[in-house]
């Protein structure tokens, strides 16, 4: 009777991994492309809509494709540099009618490389929870 509970159990196991390694596979991360700009410097110090301080010194971005608090990789296509910043606000209307994707705070723009062009071409992509330690 154990042998038959231990063998039901394992198969059990084995199943749930299974089907947890197909979901996994199967999940495929948002990317989207699209015009990046900067927050402005009078901002520091505001809230953003998770209630967070703003800071131009962090690595944070304001977004109205992603949900707060999702991690993101960011990446100027003009010159292939990429930096990690977490979704902590969103973007004024005004700004995704005018085709922006991501509004950076301003240490991450000038770690992408666009502070004196203002805008640039990118692409945001969306990090699984498991890749954002």
């Amino acid at each position: 009777m154990k042998q038959i509970i231990s063998v039901v159990l394992i198969l059990g196991f084995s199943i749930c991994a299974r089907a947890q390694k197909d979901t996994e596979s199967m999940y495929k991360p948002k990317t989207i492309i699209g015009i990046a700009s900067f927050y402005s410097t009078s901002l520091d110090g505001t809230k953003t809509s998770n209630g967070e301080t703003y800071r131009n010194s962090k690595f944070s971005a304001a977004s109205n494709n992603f949900a707060l608090n999702t991690w993101v990789r960011v990446t100027n296509l003009r010159n292939n540099k990429t930096i990690k910043v977490r979704i902590n606000d969103h973007m004024h209307a005004k700004m995704a009618k005018r085709g922006r994707v991501v509004d950076l705070s301003r240490s991450a723009a000038k770690e992408l490389g666009f502070i004196g062009r203002g805008l640039t071409r990118v692409k945001v992509e969306e990090i699984p929870n498991s890749q954002n330690d």
